[in-house]
C-alpha cells in the first residue's frame, strides 16, 4: 500500500494542470458548504437561545390544531383564507395538564401565557391613512404593532428573568397597565409623531375590533438586541384575555328557544312593503319608542352580558423548563402520548414548533440552500468524473505497460482510487482552512442588519457563522464518497485497458 500511495502522489504532481483543476473545485466547493451550514447553525442557535430563554421555554402545550391549521405563541396559521382573524383557542383541559406536568419527571418549572397582537396609539382612534403618507415611506413593519403576552403572575418572570427594564416597573397585577419594547417607541414616534413615555395613557387596539385603554409603566430592552422576535408589549393576563378573546361565550352554546317570533317572517314581500306597513309604523307611537324604553327592545340582555366577560380562568399556552433542555424531544413525545392516553385536548411541542413562525422560515432557508449545495455537489463531481476519463484516455500507455509488467487490475484500481482519495483529502483540508480564514475575518466586522423583515427571514440580525466539528467532518466525509463515485467510471475504463490495446495505440 506504501508504494501505491507513493505513486499515486507522483502521479498527481506529473499531471499537475488536471490535478489543480480538479483540487480547486473540491477547494471551494467544501469552502461553501461549510460556510453556508456554519451560518445556518449560527441562525439556529440564536434563535434556539433566544426563544427558548425569553418566549417558548423548553417545550409549550396548546389544544390540538384544526385540520388546516397550525398553532405558535405567536398565532394561528391557515391555510384556509376566510374574512376573520383565527385566534388561539384557550385550553379547556388546564388542571388535568397540569397533574400530568406535575407527575413528570425533568419539569423544571412552568407557567402559562396568553398571547394576542396589538397596535397602540394616543387618539381616540387610529388613522391608518398614515401608510400613504409619502413623506414618511412607512412599511407595516414600521408601525407600532405588537405581539402582547400575559404570563401567569409569579410564576412567568420567574421562567423568563432576563427581560431588560431601562425604565419603569411591571405590571400592577389586575391592572391595565403595560410595558413596551424600546422598539414600540420607536416605531410610535415614526408613526404617530408622538413620544411614547412612562406614565402615558395609550389606546391598544387587535385586529378583531377589540380597544381598550392602557398605561405604560415601564419600557424594556429585548434580552437579544439582535431578535428576530416582533416587537412586544407585555401586560396582565385579564387585559390580554380580552384581546385573545378569551371570554365566557367561547366555551358557551345555547339551543334557540322553541317558540319564536315569527310574526315579520310570515308576511309576504309585497305586504312588507305595502304603503299600509309604513302608514301603521307611522301611526303607531308605541314603534316609534314614546311609550317604549329603547333599553328593553332587545330584552334581557344579561347573559349576553355575562358571556362578553373574560373568563378569568382561561389560559392558551402551557410553558415549561427542563432539567434537561436537551431532552425536550423526548418529553413531547412522553407527554403527547399520555394526553392522546387520558383523552385531553392538548399537544405539546418543543420551542422549534412553539416558535413556527420564525423557524419555519429558517427551516424554508436551509432547504433551498441544501437544494443548491446538492446541485453544486452534483455539477461539480461531473467535471471532476470527466476530467478523470480525460486523464485515463491520455494515461492508456501508462497503465497498459505497467498491466504489461504484471500489474493486475486490483492494482490499477487500488492506484487511481488512492489518488482520489489523496486529492480529495487534500483539497478538502485546504477548502476548510480557507473557509475558517474568511469566516474569522467576517465574524470580526460583526456586521449586523436591523431591517425587521430581513432579521425575520435570517432569523436574527447578526450576521455570523459558528462552525461546528459535526459540519466539517460531514462535508469532509460527502466529499470523499462524492469523489470515489465519481471516480467509478474512468476506474472502469482503465480496467478496460489491455497491453495490446495500449500498444496498438502507440
Amino acid at each position: 500500500m506504501k508504494d501505491i500511495i507513493k505513486l499515486a502522489l507522483r502521479n498527481l504532481k506529473e499531471h499537475k494542470s488536471k490535478t489543480l483543476i480538479i483540487s480547486m473545485f473540491i477547494l471551494f466547493g467544501v469552502a461553501i458548504v461549510i460556510m453556508g451550514n456554519s451560518f445556518l447553525e449560527s441562525v439556529n442557535r440564536g434563535l434556539e437561545k433566544d426563544f427558548r430563554a425569553n418566549v417558548t421555554g423548553d417545550l409549550a402545550i396548546s389544544v390540538i390544531p384544526e385540520k388546516g391549521t397550525t398553532i405558535d405563541v405567536f398565532g394561528v396559521n391557515s391555510t384556509t383564507i376566510t374574512g376573520e382573524v383565527p385566534q388561539i383557542p384557550a385550553l379547556a383541559d388546564i388542571e388535568k395538564i397540569e397533574k400530568i406536568l406535575a407527575e413528570t419527571d425533568g419539569i423544571k418549572k412552568q407557567s402559562k401565557l396568553i398571547s394576542a397582537q396589538v397596535i397602540l396609539s394616543k387618539d381616540t382612534e387610529i388613522d391608518f391613512s398614515v401608510l400613504q403618507d409619502d413623506d414618511k415611506d412607512l412599511g407595516i413593519m414600521d408601525l407600532p404593532i405588537s405581539m402582547l403576552f400575559a404570563g401567569e403572575s409569579g410564576t412567568f418572570w420567574e421562567l423568563f428573568p432576563d427581560l431588560k427594564m431601562i425604565e419603569g416597573h411591571y405590571p400592577t397585577p389586575g391592572s391595565n397597565e403595560v410595558i413596551v419594547d424600546t422598539r414600540v417607541v420607536e416605531g410610535f414616534v415614526k408613526t404617530w409623531n408622538k413620544p411614547l413615555e412612562v406614565g402615558d395613557d395609550v389606546l391598544l387596539a387587535s385586529m378583531g375590533g377589540v380597544i381598550r385603554e392602557g398605561k405604560v409603566v415601564g419600557i424594556f430592552k429585548p434580552a437579544n438586541e439582535y431578535s428576530a422576535m416582533f416587537q412586544s408589549v407585555y401586560c396582565e393576563p385579564g387585559l390580554a384575555r380580552a384581546f385573545a378573546e378569551l371570554t365566557y361565550a367561547n366555551s358557551f352554546s345555547q339551543e334557540l328557544p322553541d317558540s319564536v317570533d315569527l310574526s315579520i317572517s310570515d308576511m309576504s314581500e309585497d305586504d312588507f312593503f305595502s304603503d299600509d306597513f309604513f302608514g301603521d309604523i307611522e301611526d303607531d307611537s308605541g314603534i316609534l319608542g314614546s311609550t317604549n324604553d329603547f333599553d328593553s327592545i332587545l330584552g334581557d340582555t344579561s347573559l349576553r352580558d355575562e358571556l362578553n366577560k373574560t373568563d378569568d380562568g382561561a389560559w392558551q399556552f402551557v410553558l415549561a423548563k427542563l432539567d434537561n433542555p436537551r431532552a425536550d424531544k423526548k418529553l413531547v413525545a412522553q407527554l403527547n402520548k399520555r394526553f392522546k392516553e387520558e383523552g385531553v385536548n392538548a399537544l405539546a411541542m418543543d420551542w422549534k414548533r412553539a416558535a413556527y413562525s420564525y423557524s419555519g422560515t429558517v427551516e424554508g432557508i436551509g432547504f433551498i440552500f441544501n437544494l443548491l449545495i446538492v446541485i453544486l455537489a452534483i455539477v461539480v463531481f461531473i467535471i471532476i468524473m470527466n476530467t478523470m476519463v480525460v486523464s485515463v484516455i491520455e494515461r492508456t500507455s501508462e497503465i497498459g505497460t505497467m498491466r504489461a509488467i504484471g500489474a493486475e487490475k486490483k492494482f490499477v484500481k487500488k492506484l487511481f482510487y488512492s489518488e482520489a482519495i489523496i486529492l480529495t483529502s487534500l483539497s478538502a483540508f485546504a477548502g476548510i482552512i480557507f473557509a475558517f480564514i474568511c469566516m474569522l475575518i467576517f465574524n470580526s466586522f460583526n456586521i449586523a442588519i436591523t431591517n425587521s423583515i430581513a432579521k425575520m427571514i435570517l432569523g436574527g440580525g447578526l450576521l455570523h457563522f459558528s462552525p461546528t466539528p459535526k459540519i466539517i467532518l460531514t462535508t469532509i466525509i460527502v466529499a470523499l464518497l462524492g469523489s470515489v463515485v465519481s471516480n467509478r467510471y474512468p476506474v472502469k475504463s482503465a480496467l478496460r485497458i489491455t497491453p495490446i490495446k495500449a500498444l496498438s495505440k502507440e
